[in-house]
C-alpha cells in the first residue's frame, strides 16, 4: 500500500513509541484497543490480521539472558548429537533393515538440550516432575543423553531397536517396552499433541478436585511441524485456549520438511500454526532467527529485509541451507537492490551460517522462559530449525532428510569439525562412543542441573506409592441379587454399578466417570447433581433445567468429565485418568462410557496407545451389539468392537449379559489393576435391551466361570437322549435361553446353557493351554478352560452371539467336538430387534436349527427333521447371506 503522507505516519508511529517508552506496553495495548474498537464503532473496517512479521516474537532487548556456559553446553551438546548418530549407524552396519532415524533429532538438539539444563523438572525435590512428550523419531538423541548421564551402558546402545533378548531399545518411545524410562508413545503422529492438551488438563482436573497440589509442573509436547497435519494434532487446542491451560508448552520443531519433502513449500507453516494456535487462545512464540541474524535488523530501517522474509515461502528457505551461501546471496538477498547490499560485507560461508532460531541457545531460552512464565493461556513455540543439521550433503536440507540413517565418511568427518568433537580421522569409521570421565568439567556440569531441576528424565514410575482399598463384591449387592420383576438393561446395570463406586468412602473420590455428550441416553444424568461436571471456570449461568432433581451442574471441584461430542478427546482423558498413578501418584479409576460403535471403530489407534502406556481403567462399550441399538442403522451397529479389542494385548475384554455378570467383572478388574497393580485395562460392552436381570447364582465356580470367560448358567441333565451345549452372551443369551425351551418342549432335546463372557479370554487361554503342550511334549498336558468345561458333555455345541461370527468361532479349537458360530456379519440396518435377529440369524429360532444341524452331522438326528423344523419356523434355505446384503 503506497503511503501517501510520510509525514503523518512518521508521526503516529513516534507517538506509538514514546507510549512504549514512558508508559509501557499495557498503556499501548490499551491505546490500539481503543482506537480499534472506536474505528469499527464508525464503522470501519480493520485490516485482518492474525499474523505477525515473518521474525522472531521476543525481540533481543526483551530476551531473557541465558545463565549458564555457552561453550560448556555446546560441547555436552555436540557429544550427544554424536552418540545418538553412532548409535543408528553402528545398527545399521549390523544390519540395515533396522532402519533408525537422525535428521530430526538432528534438528532438535538445542530444542531439548535447553529444557534439559533449567526447565524439565524431575521427580526429585520434593515435587513431582513435569512432564515430557518427546517426539518419537528423535529417541536416539533422548538415548545418548542418557548414555552420558550413566542411565544406559553401550550394550543397551548397541542393541537399538534390538530388542527381543531383551537388553536392546526399543525404536521409538514405548513404555511397554522400557517400563522404567518413556512415558508416552509418540510415534503415531498426531496422538501426542492430542494427549499432552488432555494431560494438562487432567493435571488442573486432580489440583481443583484438590486431589494433587499446586507445584507449578508443566506439559511439555515436542512436535513436527509436519506431525501438525495430522488432525488429531489441532483438534483439542481449543479446549486449550478455552481452559486457559498455562501449564501446558507445545514446541513444535519447524525444519520445514515432513517425510518426504516440504511441509509447506509455496506457503509458511510458521505463519500458518501462528494463525492457527493465535485464534484459538494460545501464546505463540516465534524462534524464526538466530543472533546472527540480528545486526541484519538493526539495518534494516526501510523494512525491505522484512518484507524479503514475509514475501519469501519456505521452499526458498529449504534452498538457502540446502545450496550454500553463494545462491543465497543471489537467490534470496538477491531479489532486492537494498538486501543483496546489506550482505555485501559478508562471505558466503558467513552467509550460510547466518543461524535460525531452533538452533541458537540464547533464543531458545528466552522463548522456553516465556513460556513458562505465562499465565492464564497455553503457550506454543514455533521453532525454525534445518532437518538433518549438521549432516553434510547427504542430509541436511534435503527431502531425503528423514530417510538418513548412515553417513559417507566424508560427512563424517564434516559433522566432527563442525561440532568440535575429539575423534581422529583413524578412529571415525569405527563410529565410537564418546563420553568424558565421571570427573571431566562436562559431565559434572550436567549432573549439576539435572540435580538442581530434580533428577534425571525421561523416567516412569511403575506403581503409585498410594495404594487404594478394593470394595468386596457385596458392594454391588443391588445388582448381585437381580432386578427381580422389573426389565432393566445391562447399561442400566453398569450406571448402577458406577453409582456405587462413587459412593465408596474409600475409592468413591477416584472414580472418574467420562462421557462424551451420552451421559441421558446411558441413564447417567442423575449423575449430575451427585457427582457434579467437572468446569475449570465453575458454572457462571443459571442451568434452564435448575428447576429440577438432575439439572446440569457444572462445578470447579466436579467428578464427571464431559467431553462434548467427540471421542478422540474423551478417549485421550480416559488415558491421562488411567496413567495417573504413574504420572501424578495419584491412582484414578476412569470409567468411559460411549456407543461401543465410535470407540475402537474411531478411536482404535488411541486404544493401543492404551495398552503402550501401561492404561489402567475401564472403557464401557455401551448400546453395542449389531441387533441391540436396532433404530440407529448401519453406521452405528456396531458387531465388531470385540474383534478389535482382542488385537490389544493388555486388553481384557467382556460381553457379559446379567448384572451381576458386570458387578463381577468390575470387582476383579479393580482387583487387577488397583489392587494387583497390574497394567491391563478392560472393554466392558453393554446392551440397550431390557429383561429380568437373574441373581447371581450360587458357588465360586460361577465367579471364576464369570472372570475366566464361561460357565454354565442352566445344567439340564434330566435324561439320556438327545443333547446340546448352546453358548450366548450379551443380550444374545436370552435368545439362547429361549432356544432350549423350544428344543426342549418341540424336539425333546435338552440343552445345557452357558454364558460366554468373553470369547477372547477364552481364546488366549486356549492358545496359552496349546503353546505349552507344543513347546514341551514330554509334560503333563494342560488343559484349556474350555476342554475342561466341555468334558464329558453330550451333543454338539451351538455359541451365538450379537458380533461377527470370528468372535465366538476363536474357541473353535478347543471345543471336544462339533462347533457352530452364529453371529452378525454384515452391515447393520434400522428395524425392530426381532427382525433383526431374524435377518442376521441369530434369534432363538437359528439357534434352534443350528443345534439341530449340529445333531444332524453327529448323526444323531435325521436329516428330515432338520427340514420339516424350517418350515416350521418359515426359514428359507435359499434367502440371501447377510453378509452381502
Amino acid at each position: 500500500m503506497h503511503d501517501i503522507d510520510p509525514i503523518e505516519t512518521q508521526e503516529w508511529l513516534e507517538a506509538l513509541d514514546s507510549v512504549l517508552e514512558k508508559e509501557g506496553e499495557d498503556r499501548a495495548h490499551y491505546l490500539m484497543t481503543r482506537l480499534s474498537q472506536h474505528a469499527r464503532a464508525k464503522g470501519t473496517q480493520l485490516p485482518y490480521a492474525i499474523t505477525t512479521p515473518y521474525r522472531n516474537t521476543i525481540p533481543p532487548e526483551k530476551e531473557a539472558r541465558m545463565p549458564g556456559d555457552l561453550f560448556m553446553e555446546r560441547r555436552i551438546r555436540s557429544l550427544v548429537r554424536w552418540n545418538a548418530l553412532a548409535m543408528v549407524m553402528r545398527a545399521n552396519q549390523k544390519d540395515s533393515s533396522l532402519g533408525g532415524h537422525i535428521s530430526s533429532f538432528a534438528s532438535s538438539a538445542t530444542l531439548y538440550d535447553i529444557g534439559y539444563n533449567y526447565f524439565f523438572h524431575g521427580y526429585d525435590n520434593n515435587r513431582e516432575g513435569d512432564l515430557v512428550y518427546y517426539q518419537g523419531h528423535t529417541a536416539p538423541g533422548i538415548y545418548s543423553r542418557a548414555f552420558l548421564e550413566g542411565r544406559l551402558s553401550e550394550e543397551q546402545l548397541d542393541g537399538f531397536r534390538q530388542e527381543v533378548e531383551g537388553k536392546g531399545l526399543s525404536s521409538y518411545p514405548h513404555p511397554h517396552l522400557m517400563p522404567d524410562f518413556w512415558q508416552f508413545p509418540t510415534v503415531s503422529m498426531g496422538l501426542g499433541p492430542l494427549q499432552a492438551i488432555y494431560q494438562a488438563r487432567f493435571m488442573k482436573y486432580l489440583i481443583n478436585r484438590g486431589l494433587a497440589p499446586e507445584q507449578n509442573r508443566k506439559v511439555w509436547a515436542f512436535l513436527g511441524d509436519g506431525e501438525m497435519d495430522e488432525p488429531e494434532s489441532t483438534g483439542a487446542i481449543s479446549l486449550a485456549g478455552r481452559e486457559k491451560l498455562d501449564n501446558l508448552v507445545f514446541v513444535v520443531n519447524c525444519n520445514l520438511q515432513r517425510l518426504d519433502g516440504p511441509v509447506r513449500g509455496n506457503g509458511k507453516i510458521m505463519q500458518e500454526l501462528e494463525g492457527v494456535f493465535r485464534g484459538a487462545g494460545w501464546n505463540v512464540i516465534k524462534v524464526t532467527w538466530g543472533r546472527h541474524w540480528d545486526q541484519l535488523f538493526a539495518q534494516d530501517k526501510d523494512g525491505m529485509l522484512q518484507k524479503l522474509m514475509d514475501e519469501a515461502v519456505d521452499g526458498d528457505y529449504q534452498n538457502c541451507k540446502a545450496k550454500g551461501g553463494g545462491w543465497t546471496r543471489e537467490n534470496f538477498f538477491g531479489r532486492y537492490p537494498e538486501t543483496k547490499k546489506m550482505v555485501e560485507h559478508l562471505s558466503d560461508d558467513d552467509i550460510w551460517r547466518l543461524n535460525r532460531g531452533g538452533h541458537d541457545p540464547y533464543k531458545v531460552y528466552a522463548a522456553y522462559h516465556a513460556a513458562v512464565n505465562t499465565t492464564d493461556k497455553p503457550t506454543i513455540i514455533l521453532a525454525k530449525t534445518v532437518k538433518g543439521y549438521g549432516t553434510g550433503t547427504t542430509g541436511e536440507a534435503s527431502n531425503v532428510s528423514h530417510n538418513v540413517k548412515k553417513l559417507p565418511i566424508d560427512d563424517l568427518k564434516q559433522f566432527r569439525d563442525r561440532f568440535d568433537l575429539p575423534i581422529k580421522d583413524e578412529d571415525l569409521a569405527s563410529l565410537p562412543y564418546f563420553k568424558p570421565a565421571e570427573d571431566s568439567p562436562e559431565m559434572v556440569y550436567m549432573r549439576k542441573h539435572r540435580e538442581k531441576l530434580g533428577g534425571f528424565i525421561p523416567q516412569r514410575r511403575q506403581q503409585s506409592e498410594v495404594q487404594l482399598e478394593i470394595p468386596e463384591l457385596t458392594a454391588f449387592e443391588a445388582v448381585l441379587k437381580g432386578s427381580g420383576e422389573r426389565e432393566i438393561s445391562t447399561t442400566m446395570a453398569y450406571v448402577r454399578v458406577l453409582a456405587a463406586l462413587a459412593k465408596d468412602k474409600k475409592i468413591g473420590k477416584h472414580i472418574v466417570p467420562i462421557i462424551p455428550d451420552e451421559a441421558r441416553t446411558f441413564g447417567m444424568e442423575g449423575m449430575f447433581r451427585q457427582l457434579g461436571i467437572y468446569s475449570a471456570e465453575g458454572q457462571k449461568y443459571e442451568p434452564v433445567d435448575s428447576d429440577q432433581v438432575m439439572f446440569y451442574k457444572e462445578s470447579k471441584q466436579g467428578q464427571i468429565l464431559e467431553e462434548g461430542i467427540n471421542e478422540a478427546g474423551a478417549h485421550a482423558a480416559w488415558i491421562a485418568a488411567a496413567t495417573s498413578y504413574s504420572n501424578n501418584n495419584v491412582p484414578m479409576i476412569p470409567f468411559y462410557a460411549f456407543y461401543s460403535m465410535f470407540g475402537f471403530q474411531r478411536t482404535g489407534d488411541l486404544a493401543w496407545a492404551a495398552g503402550d502406556i501401561q492404561a489402567r481403567g475401564f472403557l464401557i462399550g455401551a448400546t453395542s451389539g449389531r441387533t441391540s441399538l436396532n433404530g440407529e442403522g448401519l453406521q452405528h451397529q456396531d458387531g465388531h468392537s470385540h474383534i478389535l479389542a482382542s488385537t490389544v494385548p493388555n486388553c481384557i475384554s467382556y460381553d457379559p449379559s446379567y448384572g451381576y455378570e458386570l458387578a463381577v467383572i468390575i470387582q476383579d478388574g479393580l482387583r487387577r489393576m488397583y489392587g494387583d497393580n497390574e497394567s491391563v485395562w478392560y472393554y466392558i460392552t453393554t446392551m440397550n435391551d431390557s429383561y429380568k436381570m437373574p441373581a447371581m447364582p450360587e458357588g465360586n465356580d460361577v465367579i471364576e466361570g464369570i472372570v475366566k470367560g464361561l460357565y454354565c448358567f442352566e445344567e439340564n441333565s434330566k435324561n439320556d437322549g438327545l443333547k446340546v451345549q448352546l453358548m450366548g452372551c450379551g443380550t444374545i443369551l436370552e435368545e439362547v435361553r429361549a432356544a432350549a425351551d423350544i428344543l426342549r418342549d418341540d424336539f425333546g432335546i435338552e440343552s445345557d446353557i452357558w454364558s460366554a463372557t468373553s470369547f477372547n479370554e477364552l481364546r488366549r487361554d486356549g492358545m496359552a493351554a496349546a503353546r505349552y503342550n507344543m513347546l514341551n511334549p514330554d509334560a503333563e498336558k494342560q488343559v484349556g478352560w474350555v476342554e475342561q468345561k466341555l468334558a464329558g458333555r453330550k451333543g454338539p455345541v451351538v455359541a451365538a452371539s450379537d458380533y461377527m461370527k470370528i468372535y465366538s468361532d476363536q474357541i473353535r479349537e478347543f471345543v471336544p467336538g462339533t462347533f457352530i458360530a452364529l453371529g452378525t456379519d454384515g452391515f447393520g440396518r434400522s428395524d425392530t430387534r426381532g427382525k433383526l435377529r431374524e435377518f442376521f440369524e441369530v434369534d432363538r429360532y437359528f439357534v434352534v436349527i443350528a443345534a439341530l444341524y449340529g445333531l444332524v452331522k453327529d448323526g444323531e438326528l435325521e436329516a428330515s427333521v432338520l427340514k420339516d423344523a424350517m418350515k416350521k419356523f418359515n426359514i428359507d434355505g435359499d434367502k440371501a447371506n447377510p453378509l452381502y446384503c
